[in-house]
């Protein structure tokens, strides 16, 4: 039973993040773009002349990209050039195993807990392999055997390591206050609306979410893709699935990001001033069972709506604020977001050791 329970889970979140946000992206970052420049955006794809509002055009990317040939230059390494996109996409995907989606609900007698993996160390586990993606660009300029490409991977190298130091000390505070490396007692933990993260942890959440779209390398960070002067970075010689797949890595990351934050900084699942008990109680007149299944779809709901309101969040940056020059991008997270993480943590130790009880 709990072997079917964790394949329910497993299919729910990859067939979410891959068969309906994942595509989804490429065209809200059209629309929202467009809607910001008083353009029109994606309308012209159509099947017997029904746009519905550019919604066809992700498909019709797929479909050019599925045909398209996949192209290795010479003189490039065959093996690394395959491999690197795999290495940049699953990292992204899987990250996700462990972030919850929901809390523990009791099913006919079974409890079910909407985390697919309930580490102990879950964090520590979306870093770990979050870091892997790192090896994906840099093999993927390098294995392109050419010099733009090269150079890219090299600023993305750069780039990616710099900031996971600053965006793993960013959310010491949050284990601090929460006294726990687990996202599903964390999630728990902000059930009341003022301890939320982002209440308790303010500079720790702008901290953090600077650092993840700088890790993601979305602009204003996307020094290491900057089409003026590398014309595209460490993927230039990727044509085909092999492309999109460093697309819909940046994607998923998005995504990722948007879970994240809404695990350790805005309440998780649970609704403001509304707790568990209180939601179960209001619909007992169905029956326990009911009553815990209507509270998990509503907990469900809010959880993805909060990470839809991330996504969009990060997509206004990205089509806002202009591109920052290297030595920037490199002086923000050493100079600035390094410091101040560390202040963040001195501070939020004072101040436990203040009130301690």
């Amino acid at each position: 039973m709990d072997l079917i329970i964790d394949i329910i889970k497993i299919l729910f979140i990859f067939t979410l993040i891959m068969g309906v946000f994942s595509p989804i992206l490429g065209w809200v970052e059209r629309k929202q773009s467009a809607l910001m420049q008083d353009r029109v955006g994606a309308n012209r794809a159509d099947i017997f002349g029904f746009t519905m509002i550019g919604l066809f055009h992700p498909l019709a990317d797929a479909l050019k990209l599925m045909t398209k040939e996949d192209f290795i230059p010479q003189g490039a390494n065959k093996v690394m050039h395959t491999i690197a996109p795999f290495i940049s996409f699953v990292p992204a995907l899987i990250a996700f195993a462990v972030i919850p989606f929901g809390g523990e609900y009791i099913i006919h007698g079974k409890e079910i807990n909407l985390v697919i993996a309930d580490l102990d160390v879950g964090l520590l586990y979306i870093f770990a392999f979050a870091s892997l993606a790192t090896y994906g660009a840099v093999i993927a300029g390098w294995a392109s055997n050419n010099n733009w490409s090269l150079l890219g991977a090299l600023r993305a190298s750069a780039q990616m390591i710099s900031y996971e130091v600053a965006m793993g000390l960013t959310i010491i505070g949050v284990f601090m206050v929460y006294g726990s490396l687990k996202l599903t007692e964390i999630g728990a933990a902000q059930e009341d609306f003022f301890k939320w993260g982002i209440f308790l942890q303010p500079l720790g959440f702008v901290m953090f979410l600077a650092a993840a779209i700088a890790e993601n390398k979305r602009i204003p960070f996307d020094v290491a893709e900057a089409e003026p002067e590398i014309i595209a970075g460490y993927f230039l010689e990727y044509s085909g699935m092999k492309f999109i797949m460093f697309w819909m890595a940046e994607f998923i990351e998005i995504i990722t990001i948007s879970g994240i934050v809404t695990t350790l900084f805005f309440g998780g699942w649970n609704i403001p001033f509304v707790p568990t008990a209180t939601l179960i109680s209001f619909f007992s007149s169905l029956g326990d069972t009911w009553a815990n299944i209507i509270t998990m779809l509503i907990h469900i709901g809010v959880f993805f709506s909060k990470i839809i309101f991330f996504i969009w969040l990060q997509m206004t940056i990205r089509w806002t604020l202009p591109r920052f020059r290297y030595d920037q991008v490199m002086k923000l997270g050493w100079k600035i977001l390094l410091p101040l993480s560390l202040l963040n943590i001195f501070v939020t130790g004072v101040v436990i050791l203040l009130f301690k009880k």
